[in-house]
């Protein structure tokens, strides 16, 4: 493993003003997104679909850091045939692949998921770096709900998550850390905070004791949040103060940097939430995005599936890119947003 190398690309990822773009949704997301827009989910469809985006030059060469593909797209190429993952490296930023396999249930834990996809990974790692992959992607998935998480999940989770993160490091690929606690209960801020710094203890723990090296790996985590049936929903200055609060308490300062998902957010809550925590600085690490719905959903619409809307949905890219790279420098204000619409 050559640590230098694995951070120098772990601060790319987190460089100020840029972001990563997560386009790795399984087959079964993208076609709930495609269903949306009245666009039937071809494997031509998703690749012209991710083509536009990364040939959106404006958006790819100074607001994205890396983006992290599903394994179809990885193996793509272009219409011109240019493999996709030269698209984003001759823009300047990182291609990265997403290794987990989904979810199954936990035994005796009724309710709760855990990630599978180790069997194996060390033989696919190897292949993705061939490809051009710098870094991963695995997604632990930790709900609230009554009686839930219990510890048997954090914990079974967070082991899953740092036997990824070892395996990545040893295939010289950095790995991104995701642990999310969904925001889709009636849960207050407070329960999020909680069950957040549990998940993301244990986390740091299990990676201490996988011989990570915090140096060469990123954290995509949740925000502290109130849940979407919460009546009570937080200010954008609550979510700002409690989140870095929080990540203060959890995360040590070895890690390079925090890309935040956006989890169900709207596009412009997920902006104005990161703008207010770059308020609250100097910071340990870099803070940006790591957003996928909150980058996307715009010029999905603005595409919709159609030739001749290419452009259009190029723009609307570059805009939410652009949106969300100031507010990972603390400098997005709500009346820009208006400016563009």
């Amino acid at each position: 493993m050559n640590l230098t190398e694995l951070n120098k690309i772990a601060t790319a990822m987190v460089a100020p003003g840029k972001g990563i773009l997560a386009a790795d949704e399984s087959s079964g997301t993208i076609k709930k997104r495609f269903d949306a827009i009245g666009v039937e989910s071809t494997e031509e469809n998703r690749r012209d679909y991710r083509e536009m985006l990364f040939r959106a030059k404006d958006a790819m060469s100074q607001y994205i850091s890396g983006v992290i593909l599903y394994d179809e797209t990885i193996w793509q190429n272009a219409k011109d045939g240019t493999p996709l993952v030269k698209l984003i490296e001759q823009a300047g930023a990182i291609p990265g692949i997403k290794v987990d396999e989904g979810t199954q249930a936990l035994p005796m834990c009724p309710g709760e998921l855990v990630t599978v996809g180790l069997d194996k990974l060390a033989e696919r790692l190897q292949k993705y770096h061939e490809r051009g992959a710098r870094f991963a992607k695995w997604r632990a998935v930790i709900d609230i709900g009554s009686g839930i998480p219990s510890m048997t999940a954090i914990s079974v989770n967070a082991h899953a998550l740092a036997r990824y993160a070892a395996l990545c490091q040893a295939a010289q690929i950095v790995p991104i850390v995701e642990p999310e606690v969904l925001m889709d209960g009636d849960h207050d801020i407070e329960r999020c905070y909680e069950v957040t710094q549990r998940v993301l203890n244990k986390t740091f723990q299990e990676l201490r004791v996988q011989r990570v090296a915090l140096e060469g790996m990123v954290l995509k985590p949740n925000m502290a949040i109130a849940g979407k049936k919460c009546a009570k929903q937080a200010s954008v200055e609550e979510v700002a103060e409690k989140t870095i609060r929080l990540l203060k308490a959890c995360v040590p300062a070895a890690v390079p940097g925090i890309a935040f998902l956006s989890g169900g957010q709207s596009d412009e809550e997920a902006t104005a939430h990161l703008n207010a925590m770059h308020k609250l600085g100097p910071l340990p690490w870099g803070l940006t995005f790591s957003y996928g719905r909150a980058l996307q959903a715009a010029p999905q619409k603005a595409w919709s599936g159609k030739p001749e809307n290419v452009a259009a949905g190029q723009r609307a890219f570059s805009h939410r890119a652009r949106m969300n790279g100031l507010a990972s420098k603390g400098e997005w204000q709500s009346s820009l947003e208006q400016k563009a619409a």
